[in-house]
């Protein structure tokens, strides 16, 4: 069974974003599906986390529907009890408008996130988001470090005078379906962009007609894509050595984690186990060669 959307996101703030008590949340709400739910989930687990959330929209002046939209967020807010603002931007239209869109979203949220303490903003990126990000970045001919997409936390990049503002992406682990299905689950107003749908934009295409064709073909593709981007990220990152870790071992490296099971055993490429110390309760990395008829957990190629 898979976790419901709350357990994904608490896990993604408390485990890969890593945020301390006290932490001034800025959550990016455009109205739609996605974020609705990011507000919902944050709005829950903030008081747990001893997190500050606030919201904030950004109206890009391209729809006169767009501020009906911040509209429904904005009073969605105040049920919740979550302060919500909103910038409007101007973006000319023209070529390259989604990127540029993007570009002053950012700059608003971050000067967003200044003028009420914030350090970190949260998006409603979830892993097929990030799969096609990937595919995307590929079909443009990107290296290892632009397939690193979309990681659970990084630095804000590309907006002048705001260098300590940081991305999180508590829903990064989550599929689209269990993000819809928390929004049916706990009836949640949202707004449908029809330009999410308009086919002139190469993420529609790679959503609507690539992503089917490569899960007809291989039904985990959401999976291998998002498992690239976070090997990708590792290595650029410079946390995996000289190799990345399979997807079996960082299951396995979770459970032992959550488990802190003295007699399992995990083991990676290299010739490394980890264990649990059990006079410290805590994991440790040695090298070693399995006993005989010892059972290994997980093993890396």
């Amino acid at each position: 069974m898979k976790p419901a959307l709350l357990t994904i996101a608490k896990r993604a703030l408390t485990g890969e974003a890593k945020l301390e008590r006290g932490t001034t949340l800025l959550a990016a709400i455009s109205g739609g599906p996605d974020s609705m739910a990011l507000l919902h989930v944050l709005a829950r687990l903030g008081p747990q986390l001893g997190l500050t959330v606030r919201a904030h929209g950004v109206d890009h002046g391209l729809r006169a529907e767009a501020a009906r939209e911040l509209d429904v967020a904005e009073a969605y807010a105040a049920h919740l009890g979550v302060p919500f603002a909103r910038t409007r931007v101007a973006v000319a239209r023209g070529g390259n408008l989604q990127a540029r869109a993007r570009a002053a979203r950012f700059e608003a949220l971050a000067a967003a996130a200044r003028q009420v303490g914030a350090r970190t903003i949260a998006t409603a990126h979830h892993a097929d988001d990030r799969a096609e990000t990937v595919l995307m970045r590929l079909m443009r001919g990107a290296g290892p470090r632009g397939l690193a997409a979309l990681p659970p936390r990084a630095p804000l990049e590309g907006v002048e005078g705001h260098a300590a503002v940081e991305l999180v992406r508590p829903l990064l682990r989550a599929r689209r379906e269990a993000v819809l299905a928390h929004v049916a689950r706990h009836a949640i107003p949202y707004s449908t962009d029809a330009s999410n749908q308009d086919p002139r934009y190469l993420r529609v295409r790679v959503r609507n007609e690539v992503m089917p064709l490569l899960a007809e073909l291989s039904p985990g593709i959401v999976d291998h894509l998002t498992a690239l981007a976070d090997q990708l990220g590792a290595i650029d990152g410079g946390d995996a050595g000289a190799f990345p870790l399979s997807r079996s071992s960082q299951a396995a490296l979770a459970q032992l984690a959550r488990t802190r099971s003295t007699t399992a055993r995990v083991w990676l490429a290299g010739g490394l186990v980890v264990t649990v110390d059990p006079s410290r309760a805590e994991a440790k990395a040695s090298r070693a060669r399995p006993a005989r008829g010892s059972r290994s957990r997980a093993r890396d190629p």
